[in-house]
């Protein structure tokens, strides 16, 4: 039986388109809110890999942070995340209080990169100049079960407080807190990031703000290793003329086990070839080296980022 040519050319045609949507890839990349830090590197990523793998598309997605973020992924919903080592230790772990129900035990590892500072911004006009001054104040400590909210609770607790003891507690991003303040609805923000992040450099252009200590002893009272003595240095932000000593906690790059190897290994080469994009996205990427690419990850490696970090190239 001869099949017409106009058929076997629509045959062809759908084959191949076929062909074609099978082998388009897709990167979405989970970050933060808009006013974070994670956002900017995740549009950066995306430009990357737009770049580097014209067969994949890629999207940026806006999501609540870290617990989100991985929840996404161990659901298939998302192909890489940024988010902080100790909510992946939570997650990998299992941990209903953080936002896992069970073990996320799809999650592989992709890369160390910058750190998180813990900075505790309050308006000059409510009198808080230590964390005892605290208590009775109004405060915002990120979204609810974020990264940020997780380390608000850590720290807290560490200089022997519950949200109990603030006058008003609101779970909100950082571009809502800090409008909040600038409307002297609130006194003090908890904002987790980079440091210079975009928030906090508004509010101090805004009024007249205080950079709150966290001492070194209150850290080591947290009791997880993820959680680092550091300083936000001198100038950061306008009006904050001292180093300020706080908290450090390590931001991962995290895929998972549905990912192709070779996808991955094409997204690790990209970013790590291309830093001065990220770089110029925001400069807490300054940080991001492939030496310390595998401190402190608390999950096994993707295979196709191991591959990189074995080979560097095909």
């Amino acid at each position: 039986m001869r099949i017409p040519y106009r058929t076997l050319l629509a045959f062809t045609a759908g084959a191949c388109f076929a062909l074609s949507a099978q082998a388009q890839q897709f990167i979405n990349v989970l970050t933060g809110g808009t006013s974070g830090i994670y956002y900017p590197l995740g549009v950066s990523l995306t430009q990357i890999y737009g770049k580097a793998i014209p067969s994949a598309k890629s999207t940026v997605q806006s999501t609540k942070a870290s617990a989100e973020n991985l929840n996404l992924l161990q659901a298939g919903r998302g192909e890489i995340a940024l988010t902080l080592g100790d909510a992946l230790s939570l997650a990998w772990k299992g941990d209903a209080d953080a936002g896992f129900k069970t073990p996320l035990n799809k999650l592989r590892g992709v890369s160390a990169t910058y750190s998180n500072y813990i900075q505790i911004v309050a308006s000059a006009d409510s009198g808080i100049k230590t964390m005892a001054d605290l208590k009775g104040k109004r405060i915002s400590v990120g979204a609810p079960k974020s990264g940020t909210e997780l380390n608000a609770r850590a720290i807290l607790k560490a200089a022997g407080l519950t949200y109990g003891d603030f006058a008003k507690v609101e779970y909100l991003p950082f571009g809502e807190s800090v409008e909040l303040i600038k409307n002297r609805q609130l006194d003090v923000t908890l904002q987790s990031a980079g440091l210079g992040v975009a928030s906090i450099r508004d509010l101090a252009t805004s009024v007249n703000i205080v950079v709150v200590s966290i001492p070194a002893d209150v850290v080591a009272k947290v009791g997880d290793a993820a959680y680092q003595a550091a300083v936000i240095p001198a100038n950061t932000y306008q009006g904050q003329a001292a180093d300020v000593p706080t908290a450090a906690i390590a931001n991962f790059l995290v895929t998972h086990e549905g990912v192709p190897a070779d996808l991955i290994y094409q997204m690790t080469k990209s970013m790590y070839d291309n830093l001065d994009m990220m770089v110029a996205a925001h400069a807490a990427a300054k940080a991001i080296k492939r030496e310390n690419a595998l401190k402190g990850m608390p999950l096994p490696l993707h295979p196709g980022a191991e591959k990189y970090y074995k080979t560097g190239a095909c």
